[in-house]
């Protein structure tokens, strides 16, 4: 497996677990059967879970950005060191960006997002 499709993977595994805490806070927050119901935001949730919420939507959208480029640079076979570290970091990026939301620290949240946004154009270039 290369090293753009790992971190492919690696991305969507984190976006796939990031609402298992702030789940966790709807049941503490509101109760079992309100946690298994239509999810209307809980007016006394946690604002670390409200954030991570937040930040979970925020992955999402960039999921659908980031996988199809590295299938994109997979399927034209233009693997490299860059498309690589771009990978690599955008993975990292998002991991910090999750708890920078989370722990609410905007301005190291604000370069996380950037940084990632970085290794999507470094991508897209790298295609193009």
């Amino acid at each position: 497996m290369s090293t753009e499709l790992f971190y492919l993977v690696a991305v969507a595994l984190l976006t796939a677990v990031i609402w298992v805490p702030y789940a966790l806070n709807y049941i503490v927050a509101g109760g079992l059967m309100n946690a298994v119901g239509p999810h209307a935001d809980i007016d006394n949730m946690a604002a670390w879970a409200v954030r991570m919420k937040k930040a979970h939507a925020n992955a999402i959208e960039n999921l659908v950005v980031f996988a199809p480029l590295v299938l994109a640079v997979h399927v034209a076979g233009v693997s490299n060191e860059t498309t690589a570290l771009a990978c690599m970091v955008f993975f990292w990026a998002r991991v910090a960006h999750l708890v920078t939301y989370t722990l609410g620290i905007p301005w190291v949240r604000t370069l996380a997002f950037a940084a990632g946004f970085v290794c999507q154009v470094t991508l897209a270039l790298q295609v193009l």
